[in-house]
């Protein structure tokens, strides 16, 4: 009898289901609205926390709702050096420091940023795995672009109104760790679910 291929030996085929159990919810920028497009918005980091098939951790933030009286609860991906109890500023008009939400067009040209806007109001597409940035490489104010630098190396213009968060995703190095045994891998994959 011949040699199973990998493809069968992998288990590929089937009708995928995705392990989705113990995840925390989707990781996302808050929806635009007035506020961060014409001034700012202050939200606080109310813990950060793990989500089993992610590599990087979770930061709920919570906003007070510029329109209404009640608080929005966000989850967004955390960055590098984010810590419980810190004020999250998104907008137009929020100052350059880790964490906060501001246009790429509103960034010096070098800074590291992650979870970019791909088209504007997506809420984060773009260097959104642990330890992924994106750098900002130049600034076309006639055409109202922004060329960065993605973390495969492949550059990218996208819209300067386009929103992203200062910083680098926190969860760097995870690769680095050996895995040892067949049982961690077992573990981390059966989490994932994304390749058994």
């Amino acid at each position: 009898m011949g040699r199973v291929i990998r493809g069968q030996r992998k288990g590929a085929g089937g009708i995928f289901k995705s392990h989705n159990k113990h995840r925390k919810g989707a990781a996302k920028l808050r929806p635009v609205d007035y506020a961060e497009r014409h001034g700012y918005i202050k939200g606080v980091v109310k813990e950060i926390i793990h989500d089993p098939g992610r590599g990087a951790p979770l930061a709920k933030v919570d906003f007070r709702d510029p329109y209404k009286f009640r608080h929005n609860k966000e989850l967004f991906i955390a960055a590098e050096g984010m810590y419980s109890g810190q004020f999250i500023y998104c907008g137009r008009k929020a100052t350059m420091t880790i964490g906060n939400v501001l246009p790429v067009g509103q960034l010096p040209e070098g800074t590291a940023i992650c979870n970019v806007e791909e088209k504007s109001g997506d809420r984060g597409k773009l260097a959104r795995a642990s330890g992924g940035y994106a750098t900002i490489v130049a600034h076309n104010p006639d055409t109202k672009k922004t060329k960065i630098k993605l973390p495969s190396g492949a550059k990218k213009t996208i819209q300067s109104q386009n929103r992203a968060m200062v910083g680098i995703i926190a969860g760097g190095g995870r690769t680095e760790k050996p895995i040892l045994k067949a049982g961690r891998a077992y573990h981390k994959y059966k989490a994932k679910r994304n390749c058994w």
